[in-house]
């Protein structure tokens, strides 16, 4: 079986195509798009119907041709009354009546698009934050902070410009374009392929610039990743910044990445200039050569004056269309990129799917490792190998070794963060694998080497395990965790607000608080990993103590550097390099003269130096 559930982020070995994932991700909203495109091709058609007033106008109601007009034969029944003053004045109310009708047609299709990309990116994001909660341990150690951030918020909101403005840019332009073409066919069909001429050379340029971009904002997103790491590890770790004098350098590193990140967008821009410049040039020479041959053949008398008035609007229609392509691709490739980047997340396969667990047994606190081994993937050596023990119901039981022993790495493996290469854990009997994770999650209560804290007030921390306890019982796992007098003493007692990750308080309250949090559920099973060591040596014994009066059904391991942690649990293991070298009672261990006899004299001796050095000082 897998040592782990999901794999971390990582490039696809296959590019998925954009555009499927651009649509996959609009769900059930897709529906709104109905009427955004049914409202697009009405303001497209009113639009290009205004070139045809104009022929109207001046071929017609002006009398420079005796062609007649090219209205459609509904508009023109409204107009073809009375005198020519009259039906100009017909033709000019008209033509306002169809641009306001067109205003509140884009008015109904902006507000429409708005709230079709709004109610996907809600849908998205709490998507996106679903999955990030239910990816694995694996996942989360191997993804950076920053770049998570950034893909949940910078390229949801590209993700979001995209489908509310620039997918219906793409559909808007391509039917002006299509609708031009066929309005111009029905005027004179040789001056329409003329302006068509450009159509081709633009959409290959079009194209080479596509491929360039999308590689550059690549790049720029990239840069921009781990920038925002960079800022969010400072950030996080201000304290140790301020505490090593080392401002100067992290400004240094930083304007090395904010330079990368400049350069990058300077160089998009200068492609993007290159593009545009090009295009405009030959959108412009399209323009004069239509113009200059429609002069040519209105002099001629082939097509009449209004025809060529129509026909250099509707060249205008065709031609800066093509060039806005341009932009499109841009954007096109700026969204794919994020997309891709969304769907590296979206596609990672979760946690608790086809995990084969699905039995939820009673859990009364017996454990047993039988042959247990574990190896990171990317490691070469095992971290736990042949781990065989097996412990009975509220025993207490302590596991000391060096570090990189493999002490958290168990206590993992325990909680299923890990999975065993080899090997088996069994409560109460059962598989670990056949049981449903989150049962066994709810059965097991961890504290881990750093406890984490969120931005909300004291009581709200403790209260996370369980939000239906009254403030009495708070205050009471509060006691039993001896932080509770610590607490009182806060200006604002538990409402007093701890700051992100905890910094407003030290390391022993943040633990304290910590352990708190986790008695306030019961659970049978019990684990501190080495969450004692930044209390002193009298309240982990008080703490301790009050642990064994309250709880003394649970099962609790205690992981720890600290002798005098260790020596009052039931049976010590000692980790060495991976495999259990010693266990035993503390006085069996002392009498076997081993490891730990040896870590027991060094403790000892410094101990003993350092209540030496106290008494002089006195």
């Amino acid at each position: 079986m897998d040592a782990t559930n999901t794999q971390p982020l990582t490039p696809k070995p296959k590019k998925k195509p954009v555009g499927p994932m651009i649509f996959k991700y609009m769900g059930r909203h897709g529906f709104l798009l109905i009427p955004v495109f049914l409202f697009l091709i009405l303001i497209t058609y009113l639009r290009t119907l205004i070139p045809l007033f104009t022929q109207h106008i001046v071929d017609f109601v002006l009398r420079y041709s005796d062609q007649g007009s090219r209205l459609p034969v509904f508009l023109f029944r409204l107009v073809d009354a009375g005198d020519p003053k009259t039906q100009l004045l017909l033709a000019a109310a008209l033509m306002v009546g169809v641009d306001i009708v067109r205003a509140l047609a884009i008015i109904a299709r902006r507000m429409t698009s708005a709230v079709f990309a709004e109610r996907v990116t809600f849908d998205l994001r709490n998507h996106l934050y679903r999955k990030l909660q239910n990816l694995g341990y694996s996942f989360h150690t191997h993804s950076e902070t920053g770049d998570l951030i950034q893909r949940c918020t910078s390229d949801v909101g590209t993700y979001q410009n995209f489908i509310k403005d620039q997918i219906v840019e793409v559909a808007r332009l391509a039917l002006l374009v299509v609708i031009s073409i066929w309005q111009m066919s029905k005027l004179n069909g040789n001056l329409m392929l003329i302006s068509l001429a450009s159509a081709p050379v633009l959409l290959v340029i079009a194209s080479i610039y596509s491929l360039q971009v999308e590689k550059q904002f690549k790049i720029i997103e990239d840069n921009e990743s781990k920038m925002t790491t960079a800022v969010q590890e400072n950030v996080s770790g201000s304290r140790v910044v301020k505490a090593f004098a080392n401002e100067r350098h992290e400004v240094e590193k930083f304007e090395v990445l904010n330079r990368k990140f400049t350069d990058s967008d300077i160089k998009l821009t200068r492609k993007m200039a290159r593009f545009w410049s090009g295009t405009d040039i030959i959108c412009f020479v399209q323009l004069c050569v239509v113009s200059s041959i429609g002069l040519v053949m209105a002099a001629r008398g082939e097509i009449t004056l209004g025809v060529f008035t129509a026909f250099v609007a509707y060249s205008g229609n065709i031609i800066w269309p093509m060039r806005q392509l341009g932009r499109l691709v841009g954007d096109f490739s700026k969204a794919g990129v994020a997309i891709t980047r969304l769907d590296d997340i979206l596609s990672q396969k979760d946690e608790y799917a086809g995990e084969g667990g699905s039995l939820t047994p009673e859990f009364t606190g017996e454990i047993e490792f039988d042959h247990v081994a574990f190896q990171f993937p990317d490691s070469l050596t095992h971290q736990l190998e042949d781990i065989d023990f097996r412990i009975r119901r509220g025993e207490t039981v302590a596991i000391i070794g060096r570090t990189g022993s493999g002490k958290s790495t168990l206590m993992r493996l325990l909680v299923r963060l890990l999975d065993p290469i080899s090997g088996s854990i069994r409560f109460d009997g059962v598989d670990s694998r056949q049981i449903e994770k989150h049962h066994l999650r709810n059965n097991v209560g961890i504290i881990l080497q750093e406890p984490f804290l969120f931005s909300k007030t004291v009581e709200e921390n403790i209260k996370i395990a369980d939000r239906n306890n009254s403030s009495d019982r708070v205050q009471e796992v509060a006691k039993i965790a001896r932080i509770h007098e610590d607490i009182v003493g806060f200006e604002k007692g538990y409402a007093t607000l701890v700051g992100e990750r905890g910094v407003t308080l030290s390391g022993g309250q943040k633990q304290r608080v910590a352990i708190a949090r986790m008695l306030l559920k019961p659970k049978p099973i019990l684990i501190f990993d080495d969450s004692l060591s930044a209390v002193d040596t009298e309240t982990d014994l008080q703490i301790r103590s009050a642990l064994k009066q309250e709880w003394k059904q649970s099962t609790v391991f205690i992981i720890t550097h600290r002798i005098t942690t260790a020596k009052e649990a039931d049976r010590i293991f000692v980790l060495e390099k991976g495999r259990i070298a010693e266990t035993g009672s503390h006085d069996e261990l002392l009498a076997q003269g081993g490891i730990y006899k040896q870590i027991w004299d060094i403790q000892s001796q410094l101990d003993f130096q350092l209540e030496g050095g106290e008494s002089d000082a006195r």
